[in-house]
């Protein structure tokens, strides 16, 4: 029987894994989305076009690949049909070619719950956590409350009855905010889009996937978000709604954790958060808005301009640690391209101490990050095609990561097209 490997990200998200899958999926028979919701903006470059995935698996531009958006995963069908449409516009259709299955237990995301979202960020006003507003907490609060409907439950003769109840308890929360919306076009939309996923099978993703296994084909279990955004081990509360670690890939599929194989962790050569939260290296300067340009760091699925910093190296020892990493994957390198220096964050001073890992009270004392300078490369390494040609100040950079987290770097991307990906072990 072969094992499931996991590839996730291992800081705050945003950290290149729609590339990663997308050139990695002709490995594998099954790409499977194990966890999050339309709050991921996995992003994918070939052949001169761009195209930003949502919900489904990055490994669908591939003609052998099957794709599954597992039982993890929070569903909104108008978002997953609109995914469909443009991809189908663009010549790429999977589910006229049978690429494409859905668990039945992946929990739906209603319209009231978008509602809920963005009436508690208003309230919260300065202290909100910086959702998407796609309705992700509230469909995982319905989902841990047992309230939730499912897109097995779509098939049901009484799922509309299902829904009204839903929206019933949704309208009597909304009624406790001063909060103006009208559902008309939205309901509408949503009930067109669940016809259209009825047209998608529908599978048990437990059984699913291991049967993959049972006749020894190969899966890759995708992430969204980061590690750092895991409702348990995150910087809480600013984090996601769900476990983004390799656990995540256990429950958001089906999976024992003996299945579980190679794990890659997925992080930029700098760092990057969006939202509120700590960010121990943000830069809030010319150099933090030099990163933000040249590396285009603005939101794939909501525009909203990502924070910037050095790499934080505390931050990926507790994330490699969390998720069992055994090979990472360096993404983003050519953004440095025309620094003189560089800079990691080795350690952090917190509260009068020296400490290399995160501390629990992150959210309400700063730590102070320690940071070691390193010689810059200065080259446009975008053209690089072959290890031989890589800087060597950027080979010692790379070998100063791999000594400090003591994970090889297996991957190195020096650009956002699929060929500008290099193996380097």
């Amino acid at each position: 029987m072969t094992q499931v490997d996991v590839l996730l990200g291992l800081q705050w998200g945003d950290e290149g894994k729609g590339k990663i899958v997308d050139v990695l999926s002709p490995q594998y028979d099954l790409i499977a989305r194990f966890q999050g919701g339309p709050n991921a903006g996995h992003t994918l470059e070939f052949d001169g076009k761009k195209f930003v995935l949502n919900t489904i698996p990055s490994g669908i531009f591939n003609e052998k690949t099957m794709n599954l958006i597992g039982n993890g995963v929070v569903i909104d069908p108008i978002i997953l049909k609109r995914e469909l449409d443009n991809l189908q516009k663009a010549g790429h259709d999977p589910v006229a070619k049978g690429k494409l299955v859905i668990a039945r237990k992946a929990h739906l995301i209603l319209p009231t719950h978008q509602l809920l979202d963005a009436a508690n960020e208003q309230k919260m006003g300065k202290d909100k956590i910086g959702s998407t507003l796609k309705g992700i907490g509230p469909t995982y609060m319905d989902k841990t409350g047992r309230n939730g409907l499912r897109v097995g439950d779509t098939t049901l003769p009484d799922f509309k009855e299902r829904y009204n109840k839903l929206v019933e308890k949704h309208k009597e929360m909304l009624s406790h905010y001063n909060f103006e919306y009208d559902l008309t076009e939205k309901e509408a939309a949503f009930f067109e889009a669940i016809e259209f996923i009825k047209n998608i099978p529908h599978v048990d993703s437990e059984h699913f996937v291991n049967g993959y296994l049972k006749e020894g084909k190969t899966v890759l279990a995708e992430g969204a978000q980061g590690t750092l955004l895991d409702v348990d081990f995150g910087s809480y509360p600013f984090v996601t709604s769900s476990n983004t670690t390799t656990a995540g890939a256990c429950t958001g599929l089906g999976i024992a954790p003996n299945k579980v194989g190679s794990v890659y962790g997925i992080f930029k050569a700098y760092c990057t958060r969006v939202g509120g939260g700590p960010f121990p290296t943000e830069l809030d300067d010319e150099v933090g808005e030099t990163l933000r340009q040249v590396g285009h760091e603005f939101g794939a699925t909501t525009g909203r301009a990502r924070r910037c910093g050095w790499i934080d190296l505390p931050a990926l020892k507790y994330a490699i640690m969390l998720n069992g990493v055994t090979e990472l994957i360096m993404m983003k390198a050519d953004v440095l391209d025309g620094f003189d220096t560089i800079y990691a964050c080795t350690h952090y001073e917190h509260n009068g101490e020296t400490i290399d890992y995160m501390p629990y009270d992150i959210i309400t004392v700063k730590p102070t990050p320690v940071l070691k300078a390193i010689e810059g490369w200065k080259t446009d390494v975008t053209k690089v095609s072959k290890v031989e040609e890589i800087p060597s100040q950027l080979s010692d950079y790379i070998a100063f990561l791999e000594k400090e987290l003591e994970v090889p770097v297996k991957y190195l991307s020096v650009g956002p097209d699929r060929v500008q990906t290099l193996i380097l072990n």
